[in-house]
């Protein structure tokens, strides 16, 4: 399932950012600042951005901790890693930003590495979710705080109906434009498959979080889980 998933992202690469926009009305910006805002990562801190697809939200933490910090990007998908790296290196100054190709159930850094950490539209599509939040406890410091962004299905029948109208109508015939039709029909069933927000605060206090918040956004199509080690 791992490597069916890395395919999918390899292939949808160099559109992966065009999708986004569509996907989330454009509101996908806004969303990622609000989550690095709720990590409280601060200029000198060292930091995470898991699933760090084309590097949004990686540039993003690297301006945010500056010159004397540092930015781990992590993701699968050698293609996305790719576009990531090429992003930053047209950026002036140079970000400091480490791209490391590794998967989220097997981190390849030290115990109580960072001091925060992000991942955005990831976790709905890791293949062992508890696992996928012990990694990342592991790696964060004592205290240290991460923002998990992510789409879901909403409560409201309304909302819901709304959301598949949209999925099927704009932005599967926008994926067939761009060639990778198929390969964006996963995201519905991923959708169905997600825990709800409840559940998340669950599993992040099984595995050993101290506190765990989930903020629904965008009439609950969208949800940012705020955990604390």
């Amino acid at each position: 399932m791992t490597n069916e998933i890395r395919a999918i992202f390899d292939r949808i690469a160099p559109v992966y950012d065009q999708l986004n926009d569509w996907l989330s009305l454009g509101q996908h910006r806004i969303w990622k600042e609000m989550a690095i805002k709720w990590t409280g990562a601060k200029p000198g801190d060292t930091c995470l951005d898991l699933c760090c697809g084309s590097g949004d939200l990686a540039l993003r933490l690297a301006r945010r901790v500056g010159s004397t910090g540092h930015v781990y990007g992590v993701d699968f998908s050698a293609n996305l890693l790719e576009t990531a790296k090429q992003r930053s290196q047209a950026q002036y100054p140079q970000p400091h930003i480490s791209w490391v190709e590794a998967n989220v159930l097997d981190l390849p850094f030290e115990d109580n590495q960072f001091d925060a950490a992000t991942m955005g539209y990831g976790l709905r599509n890791v293949t062992d979710i508890p696992r996928s939040l012990q990694e990342l406890r592991r790696v964060l410091k004592p205290n240290a705080k991460a923002a998990i962004l992510d789409f879901h299905r909403p409560n409201n029948q309304q909302f819901r109906t709304f959301q598949q109208w949209y999925l099927d109508s704009i932005v599967v015939p926008l994926a067939d434009r761009l060639g990778v039709k198929e390969e964006y029909a996963y995201i519905s069933p991923s959708l169905d498959r997600f825990p709800i927000g409840k559940e998340q605060v669950e599993i992040a206090l099984k595995v050993g979080f101290a506190s765990a918040t989930h903020y629904p956004i965008a009439n609950g199509m969208m949800g940012v889980l705020i955990i604390s080690k």
